[in-house]
């Protein structure tokens, strides 16, 4: 096993494994996951390989957005723990050098923190400014025309106080004005608090929104906005121009770039979108910024070999030499990947992708087993997207209970509790217990993948080289590090496929390799001639230069 370079962090050259805590481990029989399941489950972790974990809100909340709608942003939702729960599970997962990283939720807080209980109660309160109230246009319409992600406008008439109050996601969701001083410092304080823990890191929300226009300008039409859109989503009609990415945005990046500084190899990881201009700029120009500005483009290619390639280049090409590269092809808001790419063959060529990249990549949870979106029945829809904007864009389908063996409830909640969402009909077959006794099993290759990236320095800090720009078939590049470089070769399609090399572009013009991992497991120490490398239906091989 390699040493950690002394000139990359722990947030380079290790994994990120994404828990969502209401699915992961249900410890209190009341069907819903928690802190404590957390930590029940941390040797499972260690064994699998991963480096740090980032842990999805668990802050007070009512829950009208699964708590992303937070009430208390220094306290834990007693669905999940106490404070005490919270510090047990970061002291265990540090006890596995295993990092932890919490979501932090700067744009919105829930309308039941006392901050917003202050707010609304006057137009002269003290934190009447901290978040951002209008008067209605003169026809009592909203203040602009922006609209919410979940549908509908983003603003809310308050009787009480005559005003609109903004909010981009559900009208319990009100947004924080950073334009004031006093909340920009409550913010901070947050960080400090629970930097102060011991945390090592924060995931940040829909970083980039927030800072607004000053003058909270009309967005835009949006020439290019489907025909079919639902008729509740005002916002993809629109350009978003104005409701984030706003230049003096990048201030507040520095801001809490300098706050992490102030303790030790800490992490911000930050949830952006936008083209690649608008995306690089949370770097920093030098980088002062967010470490980690999340990557998602490989979540929205089609699977296909040159469109991941020409993704990857590009991405490559447009990066800074300062900026370290990230990639994800999972979380709570996407479908499963494996159902997203084609199914469980796919799943595997696409694991062995992710983590042979150049940078940090960023696992959820249940993807290692290959867990695959579950139909939601409409009357068990928990999301408030799906409520918004129509069934058919419910996120719950990816967020269901974790299968860890065949037993009532998967393992996951006791025989007899009903879960907060429905399990998989095929738990039974696919879970931790039945793959972890399966040496062919993703379980199995996603471990063998873990322990061959931890140490190999080509893989997990190694430089990047596309070895073939022409295949429609295979992904092929080399990875480099201390002189010595490995050729990963993809195979995107359900039939065999030949695909070749020009040694001139290897490092050393080297004409064979030997096979150290094949995703199906099956064959290692094998020579291979890199001028015709013959992959298998949805293979992916890892070869050792020789």
């Amino acid at each position: 096993m390699s040493l950690p370079s002394p000139t990359h962090h722990w947030w380079q050259t290790g994994v990120i494994y994404q828990v969502y805590p209401r699915s992961f481990q249900d410890t209190t029989d009341n069907g819903v996951g928690d802190l404590a399941g957390i930590t029940q489950h941390l040797d499972y972790l260690q064994d699998l390989g991963v480096d740090a974990i980032w842990i999805s809100p668990f802050y007070p909340s009512p829950m009208k957005d699964h708590g992303y709608d937070v009430a208390d942003y220094c306290d834990i939702e007693p669905l999940f723990g106490d404070l005490d729960t919270f510090d047990k599970l970061l002291a265990e997962a540090h006890q596995r050098n295993i990092k932890l990283i919490i979501d932090y939720v700067p744009n919105h807080s829930s309308d039941e923190h006392p901050w917003f209980q202050e707010s609304r109660q006057s137009r002269d309160n003290p934190k009447r400014d901290w978040y951002i109230w209008r008067d209605p246009l003169p026809n009592g319409a909203p203040p602009n025309n922006w609209g919410s992600y979940f549908g509908g406008p983003a603003w809310t008439f308050d009787e009480k106080t005559g005003q609109y109050y903004m909010h981009q996601f559900v009208a319990g969701q009100p947004e924080l004005n950073w334009r004031n001083p006093d909340l920009r410092q409550a913010m901070m304080d947050v960080l400090r608090f629970w930097f102060d823990r011991g945390v090592d890191g924060f995931r940040m929300d829909v970083v980039g929104l927030i800072l607004k226009d000053e003058q909270l300008r009309d967005n835009p039409p949006n020439p290019d906005a489907p025909a079919d859109l639902h008729k509740n989503d005002l916002l993809g009609r629109q350009l978003s121009v104005y409701n984030m990415d706003q230049d003096d945005v990048h201030e507040i990046m520095r801001e809490f770039r300098q706050l992490a500084e102030e303790y030790e190899d800490k992490v911000l990881i930050g949830e952006l979108w936008g083209e690649w201009d608008r995306w690089l700029k949370y770097y920093g120009e030098q980088g002062e910024g967010l470490h980690l500005p999340f990557n998602f483009r490989l979540m929205w290619e089609p699977w296909e070999a040159g469109a991941m390639r020409r993704l990857v280049n590009e991405f490559e090409s447009v990066l800074p030499d300062f900026a370290w590269p990230n990639y994800v092809l999972g979380n709570h808001d996407q479908p499963r990947f494996a159902s997203r790419f084609g199914g469980r063959a796919q799943a595997l060529v696409a694991t062995m992708m992710l983590f042979t990249l150049r940078g940090t990549p960023t696992w959820y949870y249940g993807d290692e087993i290959g867990m695959m979106n579950v139909p939601i029945p409409p009357e068990k829809i928990q999301d408030p997207q799906a409520i918004g904007l129509g069934a058919e864009r419910t996120r719950d389908i990816t967020r269901t209970p974790m299968q860890w063996d065949a037993s009532p409830n998967a393992g996951f909640a006791p025989e007899g509790v009903e879960t907060w969402l429905p399990l998989a009909d095929d738990y039974e077959q696919v879970n931790v217990a039945v793959q972890a006794d399966d040496p062919a099993s993703m379980l199995s290759l996603v471990k063998q993948l873990l322990a061959v990236r931890r140490a190999t320095p080509a893989l997990n800090r190694g430089d990047y080289l596309c070895l073939n720009e022409d295949d429609p078939h295979c992904f092929v590049y080399q990875r480099q590090a201390d002189g010595v470089a490995y050729v990963v070769a993809l195979n995107f399609t359900g039939e065999e496929r030949t695909t070749a090399v020009s040694t001139s572009h290897l490092s050393d013009n080297t004409t064979h390799a030997q096979l150290i991992l094949s995703t199906h497991l099956d064959r290692t120490d094998e020579t291979i001639d890199l001028t015709t490398i013959t992959l298998r239906p949805h293979e992916g091989v890892i070869l050792r230069l020789s």
